[in-house]
């Protein structure tokens, strides 16, 4: 049997749940339907990387490997943030020696200070053709320039990585991948990143 106490207990708890649920004052509005609201955290990613030579996740052409003129892939690349002032470019396979059982990541290409415009890299880039300003860091057979695919066992994956820097970086004297990187730090505004895969036959 009920007491007086739980009659007017029950409707105070009834009272408490709808007050909560009740939308408070001055709170924004639900987004319109077919526009919903950004997170406040959210970065959108407008860097774009591409070649002309294989699609993401497609197979690299012999031309561009060891096992043809080893020459580098023409590389384009769209949506430089507003305050962009260089990009850095690093190629590596994260394969390495056999993607069954990858013991280290190899890197193939080092480049910095990339003038954002213009937006691409022909085919075949050497130190003398590179973009004005563009400097070279050296790849894991402590050489500067493209080294390409030439895996040893396994397809591969190949990882074009590009970084829109707020700076043009000093001259870091041939930097290995881990100079580059720790320089960059602080200053990337966006990355994009492109996958190749290549085994060779």
């Amino acid at each position: 049997m009920r007491t007086p106490a739980h009659r007017l207990v029950i409707p105070l708890f009834l009272a408490a749940i709808a007050a909560c649920a009740a939308p408070a004052s001055g709170r924004v509005s639900p987004p319109t339907p077919g526009h919903p609201r950004r997170a406040a955290t959210e970065k959108p990613m407008s860097l774009d990387l591409t070649s002309s030579a294989f699609e993401p996740g497609g197979e690299i052409p012999k031309p561009h490997t060891c096992d043809g003129k080893d020459v580098s892939p023409p590389l384009a690349w769209s949506g430089a943030p507003a305050g962009t002032r260089s990009l850095a470019l690093i190629v590596d396979d994260p394969d390495a020696p056999d993607p069954a059982a990858p013991k280290l990541v190899w890197v193939h290409w080092v480049l910095y200070n990339l003038p954002a415009v213009p937006s691409a890299l022909p085919s075949g880039m050497t130190a003398r053709t590179l973009p004005k300003g563009a400097l070279e860091g050296l790849n894991d057979w402590r050489r500067t320039g493209w080294r390409g695919p030439c895996p040893p066992v396994g397809r591969h994956r190949y990882f074009f990585k590009l970084y829109a820097l707020d700076t043009v970086l000093p001259d870091l004297k041939q930097p290995p991948k881990s100079v580059l990187e720790k320089a960059m730090e602080g200053h990337v505004l966006a990355r994009a990143e492109l996958v190749g895969r290549y085994q060779r036959h």
